[in-house]
């Protein structure tokens, strides 16, 4: 790219640095003392505002970067993403997000310990949790790797290493300083950035083909390679019945797995009730699902004006479809319009990033802090002390976010977004589930459902074609490979639900059948909810 793509990116890229440090240190101002404050933003936000954040949260770089490449590389294969994300909210609208807000106060592990034994649920669900943020940390950073060798028209990998760590430092110093409530608003003005960009490339990308949706996605299959393939199932998961395996495993982590992604949960209790929850569910859905939409437009105009092969040329996994989208939407290399719309992309996409990766790394520490610290002392530490905790924790879940995303930096930031919806829907959307509705569950139960879910997720991730046994997997010169499928969810799923059931059904431990009716009537009613 030319100096002045990246003069531009970077001026602007810079500005909305500023302003986020400028409102982290604003609030940072503020009480922060208090872990309500820290981990909940004082519970004040609004519905509408609460919704526009939790759209900031979940709509990340695997979204508006992975979820066009992936189509802009492979066609209708690529929209099982975008399906997926989306319709995987009414699951949290109708089972989850009214609940939890009733149930817990900070974190999953409180809903869970409700009425359980809470020292080995907490370190159960903190722990998955963690596992969980770490993963969807990993894809941001890649994200913003391949974002940069785009801006300086390489694929230098200091460049992308400084990147990954620039990130990490600011998402520190975001969390750190303004806890929940400077996070959410970076989340807001992110939203807003986000959505404002995809309209009017949407708009641009339509306009180039005069309204005409059909004859764009005849361009795009047209310049696939492919032909009406393109347009049809099977060409990324269709070869065998690997392939068609791997593609109903991550259906099913992609549909399940929000309702248990810790940074999506914690978002619920940032407002005054469960009615406010329910209501920030359906805000957020209506973005959320309008954003979706717009990326299947710009998939298919990345295929049809870029060309698969172009995109491929830039980043194999197709990461920056969507700037070189822009890029050649505004008049092309060199032109002032390529140029100014390539930068306001660029821009937009970084905003993104960091806004993701603040309230990731916010619901990980607060887990770190409020379960695992507490629970390994034997007792509720004073929330001052958890918050300090917090803002240490941080700091160490960002250096090993940082050290896999360098690992990771050649993988498509929705694939890896996939996985980390695997290990959420396999330890944590059971336990959850089961605590919330099975009047008999146990604390054994509780245990064994999270590790019962993150152990065979992990190992089987490891074990996979994402790590070994290719020249696209993590370890290329290796050859560990023992477990066929990419996505671990259509095994590890069930795993997670039969586990829990097996440690309740075999435990000595008499259920807390006070405790459930207690824990059903605040959930219901949000009597005695925090």
């Amino acid at each position: 790219m030319t100096g002045d793509h990246q003069t531009l990116a970077l001026v602007l890229f810079s500005g909305f640095v500023a302003v986020t440090l400028g409102i982290t240190t604003w609030v940072s101002r503020h009480r922060q003392g208090s872990a309500e404050e820290f981990y909940a933003g004082g519970r004040l936000f609004s519905p509408m505002e609460n919704g526009f954040a939790i759209a900031g949260d979940y709509m990340s770089a695997a979204s508006f970067l992975g979820i066009s490449g992936l189509i802009a590389l492979f066609g209708y294969d690529g929209l099982l993403y975008s399906v997926g994300f989306l319709v995987a909210w009414l699951v949290v609208l109708f089972l989850v997000a009214e609940l939890v807000r009733n149930c817990g106060r900070f974190t999953l592990a409180d809903v869970v310990a409700a009425r359980m034994r809470e020292r080995p649920v907490r370190i159960a669900a903190g722990t998955s949790s963690v596992a969980v943020s770490v993963l969807y940390l990993v894809a941001q950073m890649v994200g913003a790797g391949s974002l940069v060798a785009l801006l300086l028209g390489g694929t230098s990998g200091a460049a992308r290493a400084w990147t990954v760590i620039g990130v990490g430092a600011l998402m520190v110093i975001y969390v750190s300083l303004g806890g929940m409530r400077a996070t959410t608003w970076i989340q807001i003005v992110k939203a807003v950035l986000l959505l404002g960009g995809t309209i009017t490339l949407t708009v641009l990308v339509l306009l180039r083909f005069h309204g005409d949706f059909d004859q764009l996605l005849r361009t795009a299959a047209d310049r696939s390679g492919h032909g009406t393939a393109f347009l049809a199932p099977g060409l990324a998961y269709g070869e065998d019945w690997t392939a068609r395996l791997d593609f109903i495993s991550l259906g099913l982590a992609l549909v399940l797995g929000t309702a248990g992604l810790p940074h999506i949960l914690s978002r619920f209790y940032t407002v005054p009730t469960a009615r406010a929850a329910r209501r920030s569910v359906v805000w957020s859905i209506g973005l959320i699902g309008g954003f979706y939409l717009m990326t299947i437009v710009l998939g298919f105009g990345a295929a049809a004006i870029v060309g698969p092969d172009a995109v491929r040329a830039s980043n194999a996994a197709g990461n920056t479809a969507v700037p070189l989208l822009a890029l050649d939407l505004g008049g092309g290399a060199g032109s002032t319009g390529g140029t100014v719309l390539f930068a306001i992309v660029a821009a937009v996409a970084f905003a993104t990033i960091l806004a993701v990766v603040a309230g990731i790394t916010l619901a990980s520490s607060a887990s770190v802090a409020h379960d695992l610290y507490a629970s390994l002392r034997r007792k509720r530490g004073e929330p001052r002390g958890e918050v300090a905790v917090a803002r240490v924790a941080a700091v160490g879940i960002g250096a090993v976010a940082i050290a896999l995303g360098l690992l990771a930096r050649d993988l498509n930031v929705a694939f890896l977004v996939g996985l980390a919806f695997a290990v959420a829907a396999s330890a944590n959307l059971p336990v959850l589930l089961y605590s919330l509705f099975w009047r008999g569950f146990t604390t054994r139960g509780a245990v064994w459902a999270v590790y019962g879910g993150l152990i065979p997720a992990v190992a089987l991730m490891l074990l996979s074609p994402v790590v070994s046994g290719g020249p696209d997997a993590l370890f290329p010169g290796a050859d560990f490979q023992l477990f066929p499928l990419q996505n671990p969810g259509l095994v590890s799923i069930p795993l997670g639900f039969l586990a829990g059931w097996l440690g309740t059904v075999t435990s000595a431990e008499t259920p807390d059948e006070a405790g459930h009716a207690e824990t059903e009537v605040r959930s219901l009613t949000g009597a005695g909810a925090a």
